[in-house]
């Protein structure tokens, strides 16, 4: 049985507060209620709006956005709204009836080239995945509907997926003059007609799920998550504009090496060995004098 997580994000309306789960709840479907004659087709929306407080709901992808009226202030009830919304899922409880037809959003997608010329990047204007996932071949995309099918094109040799975007590395080949269109367009009508991206229980069967991945990082030395921190804040950013990811492996403290997993567009790209020894490996030195000498990297 899946854990649902609830952390709370504030918005630039501070009336307004995001409930982010570690999963999805709709399919890429959007839901808006304000008041509880409206919300019949939300169990849960009507659950909250039983607060006294709770003016709008607000139901998307991997969140509940709630407003409030001005009779509390978000500081004082958010923890208690994300603990009821948290055992409401973990009890079974339904978030939108089947039969409900969802407020249509229309979902764009474009492509985007990235530094390493085998890869390109699709970029959606909506999130749909919680963590990301990479598959070098159709056996392994077995929890990853979206990918499966992909697979299915022959020029594809593997696939990214992260927060709102899916790299793609083809084989030579095929040229992405020829075949950038039909990709874009297959992976515009796959999310829009709400299919799963991935299975909902794929994060934890992968030991992604965000309680997993904090257990890792709790059981790590110091040095090994003042790695992982620098890397998280300074260089993923940098690397998932580029369509790729790259992820801590291991630290060896006695020969001060550090080994990372360069994925999507970053696996594979002729530049990558140059950013590692030029960026994040001086980057490193630099922060944390004397703990590393040199960085190695994995390709995904």
């Amino acid at each position: 049985m899946n854990t649902f997580k609830v952390s709370v994000q504030e918005t630039s309306n501070n009336a307004i507060i995001k409930f982010e789960l570690n999963e999805f709840i709709t399919k890429h479907q959007s839901f808006e209620f304000n008041n509880i004659d409206e919300a019949k087709a939300s169990p849960l929306a009507q659950q909250l709006f039983y607060l006294p407080f709770v003016k709008k709901v607000y139901i998307s992808g991997n969140f509940i956005a709630v407003e409030r009226y001005d009779i509390v202030e978000w500081n004082d009830v958010q923890d208690e709204v994300a603990e009821q919304i948290e055992a409401y899922l973990n009890d079974g409880g339904i978030v939108i009836e089947e039969s409900t037809q969802a407020k249509k959003v229309p979902v764009t997608v474009y492509a985007e080239s990235t530094p390493n010329p085998s890869v390109m990047k699709f970029v959606a204007n909506k999130k749909i995945v919680t963590t990301l996932f990479e598959f070098t071949s159709i056996d392994e995309a077995k929890l990853s509907p979206l990918a499966t099918e992909l697979f299915h094109f022959p020029f594809i040799k593997s696939i990214f997926i992260d927060e709102n975007y899916v790299s793609i590395t083809k084989y030579d080949m095929a040229e992405w003059q020829d075949i950038t269109i039909e990709l874009r367009e297959f992976i515009r009508n796959y999310i829009e007609n709400g299919k799963d991206v991935v299975l909902p229980h794929a994060a934890e069967t992968l030991k992604k799920s965000t309680p997993q991945l904090d257990s890792q990082y709790e059981s790590l030395d110091d040095t090994s998550k003042e790695i992982i921190n620098i890397l998280e804040e300074y260089i993923k950013p940098a690397v998932a504009s580029d369509g790729g990811n790259i992820q801590f492996i291991s630290y060896d403290a006695e020969s001060k090496n550090v080994s990372v997993m360069l994925q999507g567009a970053c696996s594979g790209c002729p530049s990558s060995t140059y950013t590692l020894k030029s960026g994040i490996e001086n980057m490193l030195k630099e922060m944390l004098k004397g703990k590393v000498e040199t960085v190695e990297a994995i390709n995904g």
